[in-house]
């Protein structure tokens, strides 16, 4: 597991050999089955005719094995499209990820509109294989591809007053149907403090598994936060603003008292409706107990001394 006290593992590192030379084939095999993805929820992976898939097993460091491509790309978290899980793979399918841009400015000195392939050009992606925890209690273990945050802030250069880092969905309710209900506040936000945006182990993720990101999971370009909730990792974003003030984000303007700015998964704090203290990996069925920080205490615990965690929640 990467962390900013240790290199990255790479592919080749955690995966048996056989499999790893495989995973080309195992992807190509993934993207033939399109929506029948969906089963692959359900514990049902169809394999196309004459396609040879493999599924690699790998194990990393810490006993955790990355949750597999089915998993990640047919169970998702991504209300635009829909609220059922299972069916944003086939919501999403038609989504536009390109042409693309970013535009990062605010409190900068240098504001910048990239496009996808600038992005890509310009900030070359690595592995990072990293938790990450919903809110929901379950959890997946993911291979992303990409980049420190801190690189295009560095880009942009933050002025002197700059505090936080607000980020934005993009606003398309053509392509996303749930965004033509008035039952939520869109475009989505989120938003850190300038320095968890600085920190090593916060990414844009523009990949998973050696593959460009599908829809489903925040294509072309998201945010991964890996010590905190998911709903903190925004998805296809298009906007970065640098701010002094702490930004209003999505979750907690809908409801504040489940859901605070911070969202450092915590299983000391409760849930309003349930308890935090245990989660589910996708593709198991046993609970194992959550960790403070999602594993990553020791790299992130220093951002919040003498804050109560209770309180910023």
């Amino acid at each position: 597991m990467f962390t900013s006290k240790s290199k990255p593992i790479k592919s080749s590192e955690i995966t048996p050999e056989s499999l790893y030379l495989n995973r080309r084939d195992f992807l190509k095999g993934i993207a033939l089955f399109g929506t029948s993805a969906i089963l692959a929820a359900c514990g049902i992976t169809p394999t196309p005719e004459g396609v040879k898939t493999v599924v690699p097993t790998p194990v990393v460091q810490g006993g955790d094995a990355p949750t597999s491509y089915e998993y990640i790309t047919s169970y998702n978290n991504f209300y635009e499209f829909t609220l059922d899980k299972t069916q944003v793979a086939e919501k999403a399918s038609q989504f536009r990820t390109s042409p693309w841009q970013l535009e990062v400015y605010g409190l900068v000195n240098k504001p910048k509109t990239y496009s996808i392939d600038e992005i890509l050009s310009k900030f070359p992606a690595e592995e990072r294989i990293y938790r990450l925890r919903c809110v929901e209690t379950w959890s997946m273990v993911i291979p992303w591809q990409g980049f420190s945050l801190s690189k295009i802030l560095n880009d942009v250069e933050p002025q002197s007053s700059a505090k936080f880092v607000r980020f934005e969905t993009i606003f398309a309710p053509d392509q996303m149907p749930e965004q033509k209900s008035g039952l939520y506040p869109w475009p989505y936000q989120e938003g850190l403090r300038l320095d968890e945006a600085m920190h090593d182990l916060t990414i844009l993720a523009t990949g998973l598994y050696g593959k460009p990101l599908l829809s489903q999971d925040g294509a072309p370009i998201r945010l991964v936060v890996p010590w905190k909730y998911g709903f903190k990792s925004i998805k296809s974003i298009v906007k970065i603003e640098v701010v002094s003030e702490q930004p209003t984000t999505f979750w907690h303007t809908v409801v504040p008292s489940e859901y605070g700015f911070y969202a450092n998964v915590n299983p000391n704090a409760s849930h309003p409706r349930w308890s935090q203290a245990t989660e589910t990996r996708i593709g198991e069925s046993t609970q194992r107990p959550t960790l403070l920080f999602n594993g990553y205490e020791e790299d992130v615990a220093e951002l919040y001394v003498n804050m109560d965690l209770n309180i910023n929640y």
